[in-house]
């Protein structure tokens, strides 16, 4: 029996892995663990990752685990780090862990203000103490770097697009620089998916050589920021007051001179508009990964 333990499994992503092991053959259980579970969810267990020496994982040492997360990975690590100093005996049997990061650690890497920088100091960190942990451990692991999350999955959804999507339908018009630059947004059941199939590998034939450690991960259509909004309001029902925004495509240089008063009020927020047009793409398409055909964007459902 090969055990499967679903970290943040209270996420549009990690609902979405279960219903990818849903169905699977017999010598498979999937645990989720989660700070708050739903008691009427049987396969879903109490786990803090902020308290590793309350943790014990399900199954105990009853065959190989694999480890499977989308929780902050700042919090993934130090807690595997710490089981492994202080409570060895609870990771018997753990084979492989395949981890979600996020592809911040490159896009955001050369960012002005203090709290991306941050952000970015904390990914990295957090991806070298699993790697440091797991190599010590004799265990495998591979980092996801997804960009840009979006979909609804069962009663989880994102805060990406969704926001987005939220701001259109509050404006009716929203401007815009007319040279965007190039986006790559993944469904969370694509994020989904390729975790389920390297697990698939890690538990049969084990990875490919060229597989690296870290992999950034995006969907399979490249379009840019305005391209992409457009298909967002082409993708929701005919009613929805979204369709109605106006996108006021704008010269950069006006663009970006009417956002300047921004930068004294949120620095962060004026970065982010800056962003827009910046290319945040060219990661591994997911399809690829899968060896499928490539799926268009928007995947459904989005909110």
């Amino acid at each position: 029996m090969i055990h499967l333990h679903l970290f943040g499994a209270a996420t549009p992503s990690g609902e979405a892995f279960r219903r990818c092991v849903a169905g699977q053959a017999d010598s498979l259980r999937l645990v989720g663990y989660s700070r708050h579970p739903d008691p009427s969810e049987a396969w879903l267990q109490q786990a803090d990752l902020h308290s590793p020496g309350s943790f014990h994982p399900a199954g105990g040492q009853a065959g190989p685990a694999i480890w499977i997360s989308f929780a902050p990975i700042w919090l993934l690590a130090p807690f595997l780090a710490q089981l492994a100093a202080d409570h060895p005996a609870r990771l018997a049997g753990l084979g492989t862990v395949i981890a979600c990061s996020s592809s911040s650690a490159i896009t955001k890497r050369f960012a002005v203000n203090q709290h991306d920088r941050e952000l970015v100091a904390r990914l990295l960190a957090a991806e070298e103490l699993l790697l440091a942990t797991t190599s010590g451990l004799g265990v495998g692991c591979r980092i996801l770097r997804p960009t840009l999350i979006y979909g609804r999955v069962g009663p989880y959804a994102d805060r990406n697009l969704s926001r987005l999507v939220q701001l259109m339908r509050r404006l009716p018009v929203l401007p815009l620089p007319c040279r965007s630059g190039f986006r790559q947004p993944i469904h969370a059941s694509q994020l989904a998916a390729v975790a389920w199939h390297l697990a698939q590998q890690a538990a049969g034939p084990g990875w490919a050589a060229d597989l690296p450690e870290r992999i950034g991960l995006g969907g399979d259509s490249e379009l840019s920021y305005v391209a992409m909004l457009k298909a967002l309001q082409q993708a929701l029902p005919p009613g929805d007051p979204a369709r109605r925004c106006r996108l006021l495509q704008l010269p950069p240089r006006l663009f970006y001179a009417a956002a300047l008063p921004l930068l004294l009020h949120s620095p962060r927020a004026f970065e982010a508009l800056l962003r827009m047009g910046s290319d945040l793409s060219g990661f591994t398409p997911s399809h690829c990964l899968l060896d499928t055909s490539p799926q268009p964007f928007p995947l459904l459902p989005l909110l």
